[in-house]
């Protein structure tokens, strides 16, 4: 999503969003004034999506979203709708290759200055709690050098559980943490192969420092 695209939603979806759903918001001035950001969150409902980009517009912006499941009837045409608005990075969670392409490209377009948002775990709770972050996060990180927004919802599951149906619930609380930028382990990734073992430990490292802040931040909501 550009930003004269970004900026549109903003003015067009802002204001339902923030007066339909969010209850509060904590650490707003935590996001960057100036350059982009890798934005990770807990993932509890598909309203995150609306949640998350009310976070980031009016800035340019994409997702790592999906293409695995939700490819028919309304809910098919829905996804591929708000996906070509937001130029979503697809990602088919059963295949290794795709996989990997949704991260290189998502590498590309931190390069280029877009804000990438990403579900670290892989897809929504569906019991609610906060599940393991998968390494992806880590690798765009380390090969972007771009910082972490580290960012936990709240109530997002009650306005819209898997399988349920939207209510209309000003209920959602959101924290947004201070960046996170674990700048030893750029360094050091710089210095080897990233098919290393050695490198996908650093990937793992710097997931489960996201998620331990996320888990902190969803603590105190």
């Amino acid at each position: 999503m550009n930003t004269i695209v970004s900026t549109i939603s903003r003015a067009l979806l802002g204001g339902l969003v923030r007066g339909a759903f969010i209850e509060k918001i904590v650490g707003w001035e935590n996001i960057p004034k100036t350059g982009n950001f890798i934005l990770a969150s807990n993932h509890l409902s598909h309203i995150d999506w609306f949640m998350c980009g009310y976070i980031v517009t009016p800035r340019k912006f994409t997702f790592i979203g999906q293409v695995d499941q939700y490819n028919s009837g309304f809910q098919g045409v829905a996804r591929r709708l708000i996906y070509w608005y937001a130029s979503v990075i697809p990602i088919d969670r059963t295949s290794d290759d795709s996989k990997r392409q949704a991260l290189i490209k998502g590498v590309e377009m931190l390069k280029k200055g877009y804000c990438v948002i990403i579900y670290p775990e892989g897809g929504r709770s569906y019991d609610g709690k906060l599940r393991e972050f998968k390494p992806g996060i880590g690798m765009l990180h380390l090969q972007s050098g771009v910082p972490i927004l580290p960012v936990a919802f709240k109530g997002s599951y009650e306005v819209m559980p898997p399988g349920g149906k939207l209510k209309i619930k000003k209920v959602v609380k959101i924290a947004i943490g201070e960046p996170l930028d674990f700048t030893d382990l750029k360094e050091k990734a710089k210095k080897i192969d990233y098919s290393s073992k050695d490198y996908r430990v650093m990937c793992v490292e710097v997931s489960k420092g996201v998620q331990n802040k996320v888990q902190k931040l969803s603590a105190e909501l």
